[in-house]
């Protein structure tokens, strides 16, 4: 008997969950991975990702991607287009429903101290095809949203080399600045930037992240208590606007609630608070990227839990502050949607300010797309070593312990799409794909329950099956909300993934071979 991370663990066949023999009976696609065989794979010499991250490192980490262009952007855009000044409350909202994902994520990480995040708790709980699934997703959507917040970065800092009176030639500013060849320069160097800081050590990032969190947060704060002395308590009024018309398109620009039942979300009102709530949510995603540092924590159990909901926490009370502090300081009918809180300080007569939230900008994204990255080559590599991809990604570095193959290719290979790729209408895919995750890992924590009722759970979601189910209905409704176009894509990518699980992951399988070796 073995003990990882404080678990004790006694050697169990793949092939059997819990020492039992359910998966026998079952298809070879869904065949479970126990919880006993992931915690030993953690173990293989070539295979062990090293230990070093406190709660604090977690929390930071979580804090850091989280916050991003949304609190400076999406504030304003939400206020002047869906929700008014209750825009706080829609923030609100969207805090509630990535909450009940949180607990969820909370129990799975500290039961499953496992790099893979969703992935890997898929695996333990639904099967391998639901898993590869799942991974699969969760590869498109931290490679997407890192390639996506990297150009955002490389934006801002343009903006300001402008004010500074230095310019890029068009043909290195990336393709929305130039017809014909372009490539973003900046944005592909802080892809291979960041992707050295990975490959040197989960330390390194944690110290690198740390400082800029410490300059972003700063400067968030400072917004918020500088804009309270701004504002006009007559810009509340109404705090909720009467209800104006339909938000909808047409066709597969219209969401996918509205094709399916007719439905019309609305802006402003109840509903319009609702709808803002759908487009904000794009400003929390990252706390669940948290749960795929698991294995490199030194006590999972205690502070995944901790990280994970610390860091939701924190990012929801600035979300709502900084709303608050922007509708007050302008009316929201004239609120600017590109650069809101920057403009509103603007409007007041001071626009040091404004600059001061170009630079927290600038600095914010600089964490974000290497937490995304972080998150990414961590599903990668558990994919990986489970032979549902190439074993070879999932060797560590042995002197820096990460993941530096998987890393390496990963981030060479987002930061060519981020030179060459203008893809900000792709960042719906963002959000659907981990609204998929929470729907999986919420069924996951029911199922696991229920199946491996044994299992020591450091924290327990509450109120199980009630809260899960919430978080799966949550999370179903802000994808209805979401353009059909967006599903279109989102399956395009899906039956890619299962072509590649056919031709490739199901016969390397590790859980698979070892399940039939035993038959």
């Amino acid at each position: 008997m073995s003990r990882t991370a404080g678990v004790e663990v006694a050697p169990v066949n793949v092939s059997e969950p819990g020492g039992g023999t359910g998966d026998r009976v079952r298809p070879r696609y869904l065949r479970t991975k126990s919880i006993e065989q992931s915690i030993q794979d953690t173990e293989e010499p070539e295979h062990t990702l090293t230990r070093s991250l406190s709660v604090l490192d977690l929390t930071v980490f979580g804090v850091g991607v989280i916050i991003g262009t949304g609190i400076f952007v999406l504030t304003g855009s939400v206020a002047k287009e869906q929700a008014g000044p209750a825009t706080a409350l829609s923030f609100v909202a969207a805090g509630i429903a990535c909450a009940l994902a949180a607990l969820c994520y909370a129990e799975f990480a500290s039961t499953v101290p496992v790099a893979g995040s969703a992935y890997t708790f898929s695996y333990a709980s639904l099967g391998e095809l639901p898993a590869w699934i799942i991974g699969w997703d969760l590869v498109l959507e931290f490679a997407l949203a890192c390639a996506v917040v990297s150009v955002g970065w490389a934006g801002y800092i343009r903006s300001l080399l402008d004010n500074a009176g230095w310019q890029l030639p068009d043909a290195l500013s990336g393709p929305e600045a130039a017809h014909g060849f372009s490539f973003d320069l900046l944005a592909f160097l802080l892809v291979l930037v960041i992707t050295a800081i990975l490959v040197f050590g989960m330390k390194l990032s944690a110290r690198v992240t740390s400082a800029v969190v410490a300059i972003k947060v700063i400067v968030v704060l400072l917004v918020i208590i500088a804009g309270a002395f701004f504002i006009h308590p007559e810009n509340y009024h109404p705090f909720v606007p009467e209800a104006q018309g339909s938000v909808s398109g047409s066709g597969l620009k219209a969401p996918l609630i509205q094709l399916m039942f007719g439905y019309e979300p609305t802006t402003f009102g109840l509903q319009g608070i609702f709808t803002g709530a759908a487009v904000v949510f794009f400003a929390f995603i990252g706390f669940d990227i948290v749960a795929t540092a698991a294995e490199e924590t030194r006590n999972p159990q205690r502070d995944m839990p901790r990280g994970i909901l610390g860091s939701l926490l924190i990012c929801t009370v600035l979300y709502v502050a900084v709303s608050i502090v922007v509708t007050g300081m302008q009316k929201y009918t004239k609120l600017s949607v590109d650069a809101p809180l920057a403009d509103a300080f603007k409007a007041t007569g001071h626009p040091f300010y404004a600059g001061l939230i170009s630079f927290g900008a600038a600095v914010g994204l600089t964490t974000v797309s290497m937490i995304l990255l972080l998150g990414q080559s961590r599903v990668f590599f558990a994919m990986s070593r489970d032979g549902l991809l190439p074993r070879v990604f999932s060797r560590v570095h042995p002197r820096y312990g990460t993941p530096y193959r998987s890393t390496i290719v990963l981030g060479v290979v987002i930061a060519v799409v981020a030179g060459f790729t203008s893809i900000s209408e792709l960042a719906a895919l963002v959000n659907i794909g981990t609204l998929f995750a929470f729907v999986v890992v919420a069924l996951g924590v029911i199922i696991l329950r229920r199946t491996r009722p044994d299992l020591p759970r450091a924290f327990r979601t509450p109120w199980v099956p009630v809260l899960p189910i919430l978080s799966v209905a949550a999370s179903l409704w802000l994808m209805l909300n979401l353009p059909a176009e967006t599903w279109v894509r989102f399956g395009v990518w899906m039956v890619i993934g299962l072509l590649v699980y056919v031709l490739y992951g199901r016969r390397h399988s590790r859980v698979s071979a070892a399940g039939t070796r035993t038959e």
